[in-house]
This record gives C-alpha cells, sequence and structure tokens, in this order.
C-alpha cells in the first residue's frame, strides 16, 4: 500500500516541539522516519520557523533550528502554483495550497474548525485522527 500524503499544519509542528510526549509529536516522529509522505512548501516552511521562534514558547533556538532542519530534508518540497481562497487566514490557505500542490489525501490540524471538512478530495483531520489512519495502513 503506498505511503499516506499529509500536511501538516503549523498548530501541529508547534505542539509537536512543546509537548514531546504527546500525539503530535508522534506524528512529526512518523513523518521524520518516512511512515508518511510529509509536503511541505516554502511558505508552510516560512510560517513553522516564524511561529515555533515566537517568544510565548520559550522554544531553545537551537531546537527549533534542529527540528527545521530535520522536517526539510524529510520532506517533500512542493511548489504551489495557484492562490487559494478557501480559509479566514491567509497561513491556512497556504496549507491547502501545499496539500493540492502535493496531491495531498490528508490535513492533519488540531483547528479543524478553521478548515472546511474535506477540500477537493483531500480529508481535513485532527491528529488523532491520522494516527489510527497510519495505525490501520500498518496492518
Amino acid at each position: 500500500m503506498p505511503r499516506a500524503r499529509a500536511v501538516l499544519d503549523t498548530n501541529v509542528i508547534v505542539s509537536a516541539l512543546l509537548k514531546p510526549e504527546g500525539r503530535q509529536a508522534l506524528l512529526l516522529d512518523l513523518a521524520l522516519s518516512g511512515s508518511f509522505a510529509l509536503l511541505v512548501s516554502p511558505a508552510l516552511l516560512e510560517d513553522y520557523e516564524e511561529v515555533l521562534r515566537r517568544p510565548r514558547f520559550r522554544l531553545d533556538s537551537r531546537k527549533v533550528t534542529q527540528a527545521l532542519r530535520e522536517i526539510r530534508s524529510a520532506a517533500r518540497l512542493v511548489q504551489p502554483r495557484r492562490q487559494l481562497l478557501a480559509t479566514r487566514d491567509p497561513d491556512d490557505n497556504a496549507v491547502l495550497e501545499c496539500a493540492v500542490e502535493g496531491s495531498a489525501e490528508y490535513v492533519v490540524t488540531g483547528n479543524a474548525r478553521d478548515f472546511p471538512k474535506e477540500f477537493q478530495g483531500i480529508k481535513i483531520i485532527l491528529p488523532r485522527e491520522f494516527i489510527l489512519i497510519l495505525a490501520e495502513r500498518l496492518e
């Protein structure tokens, strides 16, 4: 069975670094190990970095740099050719643009309410749902 293709919303990446024992950290580890195809775009990588470096999160700068390096290394970089206006937040539109361009099956977000339930055949799901999907694919 082919690997699942997914885009991780910025809130998943932030949660992964803030709570190393949480399910978002598990998803990031699975992405970095190649258990599913992680799709990113330049705009999404920029958003990851900008949010991770916000002072309120108090994340160690070296830890952020290392995480971003690992993400860039493991992920498939796509260059969206179309701008979308499907959500209220431009950063969320960038997530969908990346998903559409990379033919993602899933957008994984902690803020599913900010997205449509599905967009052009791409399912918008919570981290726990994606973990269950990945587990089923392993069986």
